[in-house]
């Protein structure tokens, strides 16, 4: 505890020369951290509450007497640190409440009449004098240096080399919390423990880098116990409060339990019997321990023996490193002394170390015998050895917690026994201090008296209790109260702080609110473990406030806040700091800010901002607090489990996603407590990808399925049980595991068959490994051919879980005959020993394997139970999911375990008994019997059949052989047919035969004679060697196998890259696919080439007898020698294995040391055919060798048709060596190799690179050159310069082509010339064109030669990339200008001229040609033109014409129409007359036609509607606004199929509409864009797209194209469009992710893409209510209403929904429409959803009415008299409830009501 007075510690120095009460008082803080010191590792438990009063009188120290200047250096030298508490100076204001209180207690104790005595006078009269001589001088009189002070230990007089006596009070991961003397805490970090475990957390940190089993790690928890004496030694204190804000000051104490440390001081002969040292276990012996106690100087060990460890240190704390308090036993022998810590020794004060010859055995932790120099009411003054001063203050002497009258209890002369607690290094006299506390002195921990129990004191009142009676039984008037709390053996104390809210300046033992005696309510607040005293308050605001400590917030708890601050990190607002309590503060992660994501929480969260949270979870250890701001968590009335002893299976709770896997999502609940949510669990329906339904964050409602507490698991569902309607919930119920049902296919995937029950419409799942007992490829073969609604006949059920409403079904045959014969086995019971059952392999292990049966009943197949032919193969040849059939071998009711065997395992190995068995008709008659078979018997065999492998025969009818394709030839010459060698045999030929020995035909192992089994047929031979009288064969075997040995052998098989050949029926050896033929050609194709059972001449390669591994070869003997580096040369052809292939070069491995590249200039000679990707890896294939590098060991490799096949084969491409001559002039191809900032390197051949600048390019300027090239592309190049080795080459098509044209250079441009060109640049006076087929020529049009009329801006008529025909006006050479024009008068005459060169009768065929509708236009055109301004008219046409016109016959038509054709450029992109040009004709055309208006013709035309072009151009003068004619008009010109002009008229119609009829410009936009999708190209229409973007809303745009796109049946144009249309306006519009997933529903088929789009809508727009309720019902009616749709999938989304806003009720109108709108209505889900929406909470009145109403409209016609009886009465009961709800509603209102009243009065 710290100093406990705010003016001087116990036994401090006092005043004046009197001794007042108060001077020597003594007084614990006011916060403990004993409590919080296993809190926060980083925090010091020097850090205190409040020492002494928070409200300081003054900062100031008190003034040095000028008479006194001692006293004065000695306060200021021994002035504690506030505000830890102990000594401090005096201010005058302080020395006035002295005499205040001192004249108090004189006038009391007069009054009270116990003021008598002549003793009491004498002092009452000292007292007077001394305050008299202070009242005159407030200087501190010097204090008698002599007298010994009595101090309590603080965090001033703690210093660097002081120790002290603790006890650990917290253990955490890298540190210990040590409590100390008065309420301080030290830390003890884990390397300041002893040398040998910082050694083991070396070791442990190596073994971690290296990834080494880690033998070294340190858990300070198994070496420290709570409770534990040590002995530290002060490291380090640190005091931050200079850097801090007052009342937050961090105080460190760094302690080591190090023997060098805690044992300094002590010479070899200060450790003597009962002395106590601080000692590391060094090893572990068999008799005890080694025990490293470092004595400066001293070579001194300990030992202790096990039976001197106390039990109550457990086994495992005893490890090396470990330290432990230790008292010793026995003097020194030699080096070592004997130790002990049995509790009767090392706590027994009795033992004191009487044969200490210096006062350095003292140290703390050690009994002592004092000799009692000085009492008071304080404390106790003593003396150790006559010399050494001790002293007990306040607390440990017993006289603050006990309450022990001192002057009464001790007497100067006697002596006690003690324990030293402590040092003061900074004392002038060596002194100690010491405890007389019984806990201490017996150094055990302090305990409380509970029930008649002893317990922890914190058990008997824990931490934050409050206690409603605290009784004042002593008082200290400036230091506090001891108080009695109501626990027998610990009291209590209030520091004079903690008294009440605010300044409390003295407290009087016999007046006053808190005399002796009073009772008052407090609360825990500490206590310290050392001291064995609870810390307690009695402020009003402690009491009432609802934590103290994160310990005491319950987890779930709904609290309220206030926002302190905004997390901000790079992704925005990370989350809030919210305040729940003074000093407490709690983070809200993001996605716990509401249950909807938002987009910007800075709008709704601001600083100062109450909130009402939820205590997700709290984590003391790191101070940490996690809460939530979700409503549908604040709000919810389910419980908050945050642990497996809260769970119950069926239990409905809330949690939150945490992470969505491929297969299932993690939801996290409260606490630490996390439950998986399986996909299959997370909807009704199906769902294959859980991130399209769920996100991270999303508050799920789950029910538990399963938990296993010991694993840590926990499974949920989403599927509500509720939900689950009463008739399945019964016929789920009725389904017995091992019936036979039907069932129909809803939806099936790679690993599972769903399925719907044919009977009750249950869903259950059909795995894929149950579809047939046979092989997984077989089982494959049938999922192919199942289909979705396909009815699935015989299923029997394997597992059924009605908690979860998962059925497993199988369609195995064997499983379904055993359901129907009644045999399944489902449970132990149904077991009986011999019976043969059917089940399906569950698991393989080493030494068994696992096989289920129904309901999950398991058995256990060991390896003794299968048969020994099949126990050495991997898995023993069985997978998981294969059918067997077993036998039971043993049940065992008591431990549920079954066995089983396969049947007759045992009997496989069995000889076959032949006595007495008879042949049946043997082939050779001189055997009868199976006795006369044996090894090396000659006889007679029928040949039943002929494989590619082997021959199969009969010895007689009951015994079958077979005779092998390698047993049939003695040599190679014999076989005539190599592909086919046992063509020779045929059926029913009888052949002579040796008997070799037995074949076991299901594992193809060769046995001997004796193991003949059922399995099995004998091994023959057929050699002509065999079968001759007396020979006797002998069997080849690996160990007579010799390398380079020949042997004809037979392929058995063909494997990817080699064949398997078999030598005989028990050795078969691999060949090498390069080592099987020394034709080439052959090994393309092995397969083909080496069919299976052909023969091939081999010869011995390698051979491992023990592994049985051989390596043969069917090359000729020339081409043993395998290549090498030695003996490969350049030019040899050779074969090889492409191993690797990629885009710029083909490896080919030549042997196993030998492999090179065949680089793409090699791989072909024409360039351009040279393509790796032709080449497959394994494939052999035959390449030369064009140069060898042996040095660096590097090959060049080719497969030039012209090196491997013919040298004359045509070259396109010659082949470029280092050492080709090139020359300059020479034309070569080649590869770009690399693309640098410098120019091209180009690949000619090998390491032949040549170099192109980048002026050799082109003849262009190219601009961004490096986009024109990229590695591997070929070019073309001629060789410019060969100079040192260096290559120069030119790119140029002036360089390169023989029939280059020069580009066009400035010289060249004549005036007047034409010439073709791109607008590069558009400026508002002028437009600069780049000539086509220049030297990088450009020219500027000035707006004044763009048209014969005036044109104020350029960029209204051209835009960049327009093509333009333009004359050349003026040409400066010098300035390097070049002047253009485009005026449409320019071109007229050359337009004549090239009119002139057709003839003229050719002309006129070309205008016959033309439609006679066209004719007829032109027809009715001139009829309107009668007018006296003709010519004018026809000057303005011309003006207006196209600058190039196809035909001239079209533009006489169109002049003649009067037409305004706006200009275009020469590919008719874009008009260039003016906005002004065409403002002015079309009021010239108007002026021109209103006399025709007026004549009398509109009468017809009013009847028979417009019928040619004049017509819609004489409405058009009267309704120029009318986009309904416009349309009408572009129609009319698509009916004579002229798109021009409907074009032209779209145009038209655009610039004539008044900009202020958006709708009508916008119809027109419509129709154009209708046009081009129609008739036009892809160009055209995102020309005008574009345009009609830029002059109407974009959006509308968008979507009117792609309904445009969906009409003409271009789905993939429309998705496309699509695509834009939700990256463009997907963030703010949740119609258009609608409109796109309608159209992936209905036109595209694509259900599945519409699904995934909403997770994608969801991630853009973000989880805003209004977004997210526009979105997910239309999202869900879709699956509805959609032929493609999955009403499921809606159901799901619609419950995901209710589930998060259950009281928005236009939802459950909104679902309810659909289900009763499908066409195959589910009448009990409908009945299920009126159901449950007629229970949601805060349901209004007229709601339910609408929703009771429609319930009963709904039963009247589907329903029955029953249902609709059943409505009426849900109704009836609903209106009776909310009645009652609102009965009771009121009721507490008018309750309130008169309470507020009362209160009033």
């Amino acid at each position: 505890m710290g100093a406990q007075k705010r003016k001087e510690g116990p036994g401090g120095a006092p005043v004046n020369k009197s001794t007042q009460p108060a001077s020597s008082e003594s007084r614990p803080s006011k916060r403990p951290k004993s409590n919080d010191a296993g809190k926060n590792n980083n925090k010091a438990g020097a850090k205190g509450g409040k020492q002494g009063n928070n409200n300081n009188k003054s900062d100031k120290p008190a003034p040095p007497a000028p008479s006194a200047p001692a006293t004065s250096s000695l306060l200021k030298e021994e002035e504690p640190m506030f505000p830890r508490g102990g000594a401090s100076v005096l201010t005058p204001l302080e020395y006035k409440q002295i005499q205040v209180q001192a004249k108090s207690d004189a006038l009391f104790e007069e009054q009270s009449g116990k003021a008598a005595g002549k003793k009491g006078e004498k002092e009452g009269k000292q007292q007077k004098k001394s305050k008299k001589r202070s009242k005159g001088d407030d200087t501190p009189a010097k204090p008698d240096e002599d007298a010994v002070k009595i101090e309590s230990l603080n965090f001033k007089r703690l210093v660097k080399g002081s120790m002290v006596l603790g006890t650990v009070c917290a253990i955490n991961s890298l540190d210990i919390a040590v409590a100390l003397p008065n309420n301080i805490i030290g830390h003890v970090p884990i390397t300041q423990i002893s040398a040998p475990l910082t050694k083991r957390l070396e070791a442990s940190a190596d073994a971690e880098e290296s990834d080494d089993e880690n033998e070294n790690d340190v858990d300070l928890e198994s070496l420290f116990q709570i409770g534990q004496y040590v002995r530290a030694y002060v490291v380090s204190t640190v005091d931050e409060a200079s850097t801090h804000t007052p009342g937050k000051a961090k105080r460190h104490i760094e302690l080591s339990l190090q023997p060098s440390l805690a044992n300094s001081g002590m010479a070899e002969q200060d450790v003597v019997v009962n002395s106590t040292v601080m000692a590391a276990i060094a090893s572990v012996e068999d008799h005890g321990y080694v025990m490293d106690i470092e004595i400066a100087d001293s070579k001194l060990q300990g030992f202790l023996a096990r039976k001197q460890v106390d039990k109550s240190i457990p086994q495992e704390a005893l490890q090396p490193g470990a330290v432990l308090l230790c008292i010793v036993t026995k003097s020194p022998k030699g080096k070592v002394v004997q130790l002990s810590t049995l509790g009767e020794t090392i706590g027994n004060i009795e033992n004191v170390p009487s044969a200490a010859t210096t006062i350095d055995t003292f140290l703390p932790g050690t009994a002592a015998d004092v000799l009692i120099s000085d009492v008071s009411s304080h404390g106790v003054v003593g003396k150790i050895m006559g010399s050494l001063d001790v002293t007990a203050d306040l607390v440990h002497s017993g006289a603050g917690p006990d309450g022990v009258d001192l002057e009464e209890t001790y007497k100067v002369g006697s002596r006690l026994k003690a324990r030293v607690i402590c040092n003061f290094p900074t004392a002038k006299n060596p002194k100690l201090g010491i405890s007389v506390l019984k806990h201490v002195t017996s150094l055990t921990p302090k305990t409380a008296s509970k029930d008649d129990q002893s317990v922890v004191p914190l058990q008997a009142l824990p931490h934050s209790s409050i206690v409603e009676k605290c009784t004042v039984k002593q008082v200290e008037p400036e230091i506090g109260l001891y108080v009695d709390v109501g626990v027998e053996g610990v009291s209590g104390f209030v520091h004079i702080s903690r008294v009440k809210d605010g300044k409390v300046d003295a407290l009087f033992e016999n007046s006053g609110p808190y005399k002796v005696g009073s009772v008052h309510a407090g609360r825990v607040v500490g206590y310290n473990a050392f001291d064995g005293m609870y810390l307690i308050s009695l402020e009003k605001s402690v009491l009432e406030q609802p934590f103290l400590r994160i310990e005491d917030i319950p987890i779930g708890a709904v609290v309220s806040g206030v926002v302190e601050k905004m997390v901000v990190n790079a992704a925005g607002v990370g989350g809030l700091i919210v305040k729940i309590a003074d000093g407490i503060s709690g983070l809200v992660p993001e996605m716990h800010f509401a249950d909807v994501h938002l987009q910007n929480p800075e709008k709704k969260f601001r600083e100062g901002l109450k909130v009402k949270a939820r205590v997700l979870s709290t984590d003391a250890a790191s101070r940490q607090i996690r809460l939530t701001l979700k409503k549908t968590l604040v709000n919810s009335d389910l419980p908050a489990i945050q642990s497996y002893e809260q769970i119950t299976v069926g239990q409905q709770a809330l949690g939150t996603i945490i992470n969505v896997l491929q297969h299932g999502a993690i939801v996290q609940f409260y606490g630490r407590l996390r439950g998986f949510l399986p996909v299959s669990e997370m909807s009704e329906a199906y769902i294959s990808d859980p991130k399209e339904h769920f996100r991270v964050g999303q508050t799920v409602s789950i029910y538990v399925i399963s938990f296993d507490p010991d694993a840590a698991k926990l499974i949920v569902s989403c599927k509500d049980p509720s939900a689950f309607g009463l008739e399945k919930q019964l016929a789920l119920k009725k389904l017995q595991i091992g019936d036979v049902v039907s069932a129909k296919v809803t939806q099936k995937t790679d690993d599972d068959v769903f399925v719907e029950l044919a009977d009750s419409g249950l869903k259950a799942i059909l795995p894929v490994a149950h579809l047939t007992d046979k092989s997984v490829s077989k089982t494959q073969s049938a999922l192919k051919k199942i289909h979705v609604n396909q009815t699935l006949p015989e299923l029997v059920i394997l597992e059924k879980n009605e908690a979860r409403r998962s059925i497993i079904l199988s369609q195995k045959p064997s499983l379904v005959k055993a359901g129907k014969e009644g045999k399944f086995l489902t449970s132990l019971d149904g077991a009986r020993v011999g019976d043969e059952v059917s089940g399906y392999v569950r698991n393989i292990t080493a030494t068994a394997v696992f096989v289920q049966f129904g309901g999950k009943l398991t058995a256990l197949l060991p390896k003794s139970m299968i048969p020994k032919e099949d126990q050495d193969k991997p898995d023993f040849g069985m997978f998981k999911s294969q059918s067997l059939t077993v036998k039971v071998t043993s049940v065992n009711n008591e431990l549920q375990r079954l066995v089983v065997a396969i049947p007759g395992a045992g009997e496989q190995t069995k000889k076959v008994e032949t006595k007495g068995e008879k042949l049946a008709n043997p082939v050779d008659e001189s055997i009868t019997s199976l006795d006369d078979i044996s090894i090396g018997k000659l006889t007679k065999a029928r040949v039943v059949s002929v494989k590619d492998t082997q021959v199969n025969v009969q010895l007689a009818e009951n015994v079958q052989g077979r005779i092998d394709v390698s047993q049939v030839y003695d040599n190679w010459d014999e076989i005539k047919d190599t592909k086919k060698p046992l063509k020779k045999f045929q059926p029913k030929q009888v052949v002579p035969v040796r008997v070799l020995g037995v074949h076991d035909a299901r594992n193809h192992r060769f046995l001997p004679i004796s193991h003949r089994s059922s399995h099995s047929v004998l091994e023959l031979s057929a050699k002509p060697s065999d079968v001759k009288e007396g020979a006797a064969p002998e069997p080849l075997s690996f160990e007579s196998l010799k390398v380079g040995s020949s042997y004809v052998g037979f392929v058995n098989n063909v494997g990817q890259g080699h064949l398997w050949v078999n030598l005989s029926p028990t050795v078969r050896g691999r060949v090498n696919a390069m080592e099987a033929s020394d034709d080439v050609s052959l090994l393309t194709n092995l397969a083909k080439n080496f069919p299976i059972g052909s023969a091939l001449r081999v010869r011995v390669v390698s051979v491992d007898a023990a592994s049985k591994r051989l390596d043969l070869s069917a090359k000729s003997p020339g081409s043993e020698e395998e290549l090498t580096w030695d003996n490969i040369k350049q030019d040899l052809i050779l074969v090889g294995k492409v191993t690797k292939v990629d885009d710029r070069q083909v490896i080919v491995k030549l042997s196993e040391s030998l492999a090179g590249p065949v680089h793409k200039v090699d791989l072909a000679d024409d360039y351009e055919e040279a393509n790796p990707a032709k080449f497959g890896k394994n494939e052999i294939i035959r390449v030369a060798v064009v140069e060898v590098d042996k040095s660096n060991k590097r090959i060049r490799l080719s497969t030039r048709p012209s090196r491997i096949l013919n040298s004359s084969l045509p070259v396109k491409d010659k082949e470029v060596t280092q050492t080709t001559k090139l020359e300059v002039g020479d034309l070569v191809r080649g590869f770009v190799k690399n693309v640098s900032d410098k120019g091209l390197f180009v690949t000619l051949g090998g390491n032949v690179t040549a170099f192109v600048q980048i002026k050799n390019l082109s003849d262009a300027y190219l601009k961004y050159w490096k986009e024109q090239f990229q590695v591997d592309q070929l070019v073309k190049g001629r060789i410019i310069s060969v100079s040192n080795g260096r290559i120069d080459m030119s790119l140029k098509p002036s360089v390169v082509d023989k029939d280059y044209v020069p580009l066009t250079k400035i010289t060249d441009l004549k005036e007047g010339e034409i010439v073709t060109g791109r607008v590069r640049k558009v400026e508002e006076f002028g437009a600069f064109i780049d000539i086509d087929g220049s030297d990088n020529l450009s020219g500027l049009c000035h707006r004044s030669e763009m048209s014969d009329k005036t044109v104020k801006d350029a960029r209204k008529l051209y835009e960049e990339g327009d093509k333009v025909k333009a004359k050349v006006l003026k040409v400066d050479v010098t300035a390097k200008r070049i002047n253009l024009g485009l005026k449409p008068s320019y071109f007229g005459e050359q337009e004549d001229e090239d009119e002139m060169d057709v003839d003229e009768e050719a002309a006129e065929d070309s205008e016959a040609e033309d439609s006679d509708e066209e004719m007829s236009d032109a027809d009715g055109a001139v009829q309107i033109t009668g007018t006296d301004n003709v010519e004018e008219e026809s000057e303005d046409e011309d003006e207006a014409s196209d600058v190039e016109m196809a035909d001239a016959s079209d533009v006489k038509g169109l002049e003649a129409g009067g037409f305004d054709w706006s200009a275009s450029l020469e590919d008719g992109e874009k008009a260039d007359a003016s906005a002004a040009d065409l403002e002015s004709l079309a009021k010239k055309k108007k002026a021109r036609r209103e006399p025709q208006i007026t004549v009398d013709k509109t009468a017809s035309l009013d009847v028979n509607g417009p019928q040619t072009a004049s017509d819609y151009e004489r409405l058009l003068l009267g309704q120029p606004d009318s986009s309904q004619l416009w349309i009408a008009y572009m129609a009319f010109q698509m009916q004579v199929s002229d798109l021009a002009a409907a074009r032209q008229v779209a145009e038209r119609a655009i610039k004539t509409i008044n900009i202020k009829e958006e709708i009508e410009k916008l119809n027109v936009w419509i129709a154009y864009l209708n046009l081009e999708v129609a008739y036009g190209n892809e160009e055209t229409v995102d020309e005008v797209f574009k345009r009609a973007c830029t002059y109407n809303d974009k959006q509308e745009v968008y979507e009117r194209l792609a309904s445009i796109y969906i009409q003409s049946g271009k789905r993939k144009e429309a998705d496309d469009l699509f695509e834009k249309i939700v990256k463009e306006f997907g963030y703010k519009s949740p119609e258009v992710w609608v409109n796109y997933a309608h159209f992936l529903h209905t036109t595209a088929h694509s259900p599945d893409r519409a699904r995934a789009l909403l997770k994608r809508a969801t991630q853009v727009l973000g989880k805003e209510t209004h977004m997210y309720l526009a979105l997910l019902p239309k999202f869900a009616a879709l699956e509805f209403r959609s032929p493609n749709g999955d009403k499921e999938q809606g159901r799901t989304l619609f419950e995901n929904l209710l589930a998060t806003y259950p009281k928005k009720f236009d939802l459950w109108n909104q679902l309810i429409d659909l289900e009763t709108s499908a066409a195959d209505a589910d009448k009990g889900v409908i009945r299920d959803l009126f159901d449950r929406g007629s229970k949601v909470k805060g349901l209004k009145p007229r709601q339910a009415k609408a929703w009771f109403r429609r319930w009963a409209q709904w039963e009247e016609k589907n329903g029955d008299k029953k249902s609709r009886e059943r409505v009426s009465a849900k109704a009836q009961e609903w209106a009776r409830t909310a009645a009652e709800r609102k009965k009771t509603a009121a009721s507490a209102a008018a309750n309130q009501q008169e309470e507020e009243e009362s209160d009033e009065e």
